[in-house]
Order: structure tokens, then C-alpha cells, then sequence
């Protein structure tokens, strides 16, 4: 089982025990209410139903698509496929790592990186250029480094990486900042 696949699982298991009903019943629920597009049924679970975004974000896509964890696997797949296939298991590392900052870790995979969320989305990570693995963290007011590099886009800096080894305590400790601050 990949590490989305753990995450997605335990995030169910998160949304059963915050409020008492399995994924499949709101999943069905949230079929029953009529409502067609993922931004209405996204928006009908968080007002109505207290869900955080993500949360309501997992439940909205299996009423759209099915089961998230197989899209998210053919898009992580996708992502790391070809030249860029060798950097996969540097994303499970630096995934696994995340994971393990708390249960309300969320992982949101997108076309070309996988957002990290808690309550809102606090980096993402995803092939970079040349090989390398590049981890958005959202840290703002904190000045950029030769290493920690302003960012741009869905990040306020990033890192680059080519090794587990450059997965040290320091990005860990930045990651975990960002985390905190979500």
C-alpha cells in the first residue's frame, strides 16, 4: 500500500470518528442532496456539515469519481513517470515524514505535486528540475536562504533535494513549522 493510500485511509477513518458516520454513508448522503458539482457538494459539507476542506475536498471526490486513492496513485504515478521516475522514492520518504507530524496531515494530489494540508495547505512536494525533489513551504515572514529559497506560486519558499540524506532535520523542522502554523 503507497503512503497516499495509508493517508487517504486514515483521513476516512478521521472523518468517521469526528462525526460518527462511515465515508460511504457520506458519501451517499451527500449523493442524496441533490447537488452535482464538486464546489456545491464541497460547500454543502463544510456549512452544513462542519467538514474542514479537505475533509469535505475527499468526500466531494468520491462522489465525482470514486475511491480518491486510485486517482491520487495514477496521478502520483503519473507525476513521477519517465526520466522523472527515479525522484518517486524520495517523495514517499519526504511523504512518510510529513505523515508522521500529526493525523490531520492532509495529502491533496494535484497534476504536478501533492499539496500538504492541515488546515490549510502548508507545502507541497513534487519533481523539481534536474532530478531533483522540490518541497514548497509556506513560511511566510521568514527570510530566504541559500537552501531555503524564496518561492513562488502555491509556496512562499522551497527546497530542492536530491537524496534522503538532504531530508535532514533542518527541512524537517521547517516543514513542522509551516504544519504548526496551518
Amino acid at each position: 500500500m503507497s503512503v497516499v493510500d495509508d493517508a487517504s485511509d486514515t483521513q476516512k477513518r478521521n472523518i468517521e470518528l469526528a462525526t460518527g458516520r462511515s465515508i460511504d454513508e457520506w458519501v451517499a448522503l451527500a449523493r442524496s442532496s441533490g447537488l452535482e458539482r464538486h464546489s456545491d457538494i464541497l460547500a454543502w459539507l463544510k456549512t452544513q456539515h462542519g467538514f474542514s476542506h479537505g475533509n469535505a475536498n475527499l468526500v466531494a471526490l468520491m462522489v465525482k469519481r470514486g475511491p480518491v486513492a486510485a486517482a491520487g496513485d495514477d496521478l502520483i504515478a503519473t507525476m513521477y513517470s519517465g526520466a522523472k521516475t527515479a525522484v518517486r522514492p524520495l517523495h514517499d520518504h519526504v511523504i512518510a515524514q510529513v505523515v508522521a507530524f500529526g493525523p490531520d496531515v492532509e495529502l491533496a494530489p494535484k497534476q504536478t505535486y501533492v499539496s500538504l494540508r492541515r488546515a490549510k495547505q502548508f507545502g507541497t512536494v513534487g519533481p523539481g528540475p534536474k532530478g531533483l525533489l522540490e518541497i514548497g513551504v509556506n513560511l511566510s515572514g521568514r527570510e530566504a536562504t541559500a537552501r531555503l529559497q524564496a518561492g513562488g506560486g502555491m509556496c512562499t519558499h522551497r527546497v530542492r533535494i536530491a537524496s534522503v540524506d538532504e531530508c535532514d532535520a533542518e527541512l524537517l523542522a521547517w516543514l513542522r513549522e509551516a504544519y504548526e502554523r496551518a
